[in-house]
Order: structure tokens, then sequence, then C-alpha cells
């Protein structure tokens, strides 16, 4: 199972990324959430960014491509396989940079790969 960080956790079920952590967790992957507020997602804590995670298969974004620029160390350090873009997270500024650092990227939507079985 690929162990995902979703970017953009949210405690509001109506919000995608909420949708994913559950989605995440019902199709047996590790999730670890980072968002602005704390509370909990699928039975895991929101944290803050922080704590540099070394075993991140996928990152999944869910913030806007302003919001993301904060978040380019924490990611780079990260060093997950690959980041997906989720609709409305495109950012050819974070792709150029990921790929320069051997990440892949993907733009597609989480909930679409999961429930097609291309996760």
């Amino acid at each position: 199972m690929k162990k995902t960080l979703i970017l953009g956790a949210s405690t509001n079920p109506s919000r995608y990324s909420n949708k994913a952590a559950n989605m995440l967790q019902k199709h047996g992957h590790d999730i670890v959430n980072i968002g602005l507020s704390g509370g909990e997602v699928a039975g895991v804590p929101i944290e803050v960014k922080g704590k540099i995670y070394s075993d991140i298969d996928t990152i999944t974004m869910y913030l806007s491509e302003q919001n993301q620029k904060n978040y380019y160390d924490y990611i780079l350090a990260t060093r997950p396989k690959r980041i997906i873009f989720n609709p409305g997270a495109e950012n050819s500024e974070l792709e150029q940079l990921a790929m320069e650092n051997g990440i892949e990227t993907e733009r597609a939507c989480t909930l679409v790969l999961l429930s097609t079985g291309q996760f």
C-alpha cells in the first residue's frame, strides 16, 4: 500500500480532501493529514507542517497554487515518489521543481484513481 500525505486536509466532510482521506483508508492506504486546523479525518489527526516524513509514497494536493508556495521546501524535504495535483491544485512551478528533484507528478483526481484501481 502507498503511504499518502494529504496536503490540505479538512474536517469538513464536503471537502474533497476529506473524501480522499476516507477513501484512501477504505482502500488500505496509510495516510498523513496536513492542514491548517486541528481535528481528525478518517481517524487520523490533522497536523500542521513540521515533521518531515521519510516514508511517503504519494502527496495528494488539495491546496490552490497560491497556497502551495509555503509548502515547497516541506514537500521537497519529504521526497515523495509522486505528487498528485487534484483538479484546482495544478501548479506548473511546483511540477517543475518536483521533476528536477526526481519526483513524479500527475494531474489527476485521487478519488477517480482510487475508484478505477489506478492509484
